[in-house]
């Protein structure tokens, strides 16, 4: 369509999908997923530029501040709350923001998307040696372009990820991440197609910076927060294919909670203090001290 983004297309293929009947129309909404996928794939060195600003910010003291209106808001808010537990992460470094506030995480907040102001505002606190990662399908949100332009003027680290190309959002980034989808099952419906390739991208950056900063141990969640019985469980088991034959809930216990320390103690025959300043000075890398042991 002349003069609009890509993601306002009309697909074709799923014209009729109000005439089949319900298995065949979940079969095509599941199909039209596919290819956010391969969205995601085609984006992968600019998800992978975006990973190494992201790790060297919360290498130092810098915070990660990701912002988006409707769905891409709620996605940003959902990836950011996920890493605390996950990861054992501050979540005061790594935030989620969106349009309209966190009254619109449950309902739409009409034009919220449409103010830039407050998308400058929204971003106030954000400085030099913070990443700002600004998400919109299609990269038009005034909300969303106000935020990273503020943050950009504040020395900011600033990153892109839309879904159509040509945007004024990744025009205005440091970095760009173009996850470009087709378009969707439902023309303008980006909650579908856009929303699974920004869930993606979000996904792995977050989670491959946490692995970038030795917040896991392989591909073992080490530094998970025993929160409730299933991750207390997980924490126990973890302690136990690392360390050997210990007690590990009494092991885990005298480490405070940490999986890390006390697989540390147990491997090495050190106090909590010990095991706490060897992973310091191995900048939290378990394997950096287990691995040679």
């Amino acid at each position: 369509m002349t003069g609009l983004p890509s993601t306002e297309d009309v697909d074709s293929t799923t014209a009729g999908i109000d005439r089949v009947d319900t298995a065949s129309r979940v079969r095509i909404l599941i199909e039209a997923q596919r290819g956010a996928v391969d969205a995601a794939l085609a984006a992968s060195a600019g998800i992978a530029q975006a990973t190494d600003a992201v790790v060297a910010a919360l290498r130092g003291d810098g915070r990660v501040v990701v912002v988006g209106a409707g769905t891409s808001g709620r996605l940003a808010v959902l990836d950011a709350s996920e890493l605390p537990p996950t990861f054992g992460f501050a979540a005061e470094r790594y935030e989620g923001r969106i349009a309209g506030g966190d009254g619109a995480l449950r309902r739409s907040v009409e034009g919220a998307e449409d103010d830039a102001a407050a998308g400058a505002a929204c971003v106030a606190d954000v400085a030099r040696g913070d990443v700002l990662i600004g998400v919109s399908a299609s990269g038009s949100a005034a909300f969303v372009r106000g935020a990273l332009a503020a943050a950009r003027a504040r020395g900011a680290v600033t990153v892109a990820l839309v879904n159509a190309g040509d945007s004024a959002l990744a025009a205005a980034a440091d970095i760009a991440i173009e996850a470009i989808t087709a378009a969707e099952p439902i023309a303008g419906s980006t909650r579908m197609r856009a929303g699974t390739a920004q869930k993606i991208v979000l996904n792995t950056i977050s989670t491959a910076a946490m692995i970038g900063l030795g917040k896991t141990y392989r591909n073992r969640m080490v530094d998970v927060v025993a929160s409730n019985a299933k991750l207390r469980a997980r924490a126990e088991r973890l302690v136990r294919e690392l360390a050997g034959d210990v007690d590990a809930p009494a092991v885990l216990d005298a480490a405070g909670g940490s999986v890390k320390v006390a697989v540390v103690m147990a491997r090495s025959n050190v106090d909590r203090v010990t095991a706490e300043r060897l992973l310091e000075s191995a900048g939290g890398r378990l394997a950096a001290l287990i691995d040679e042991s």
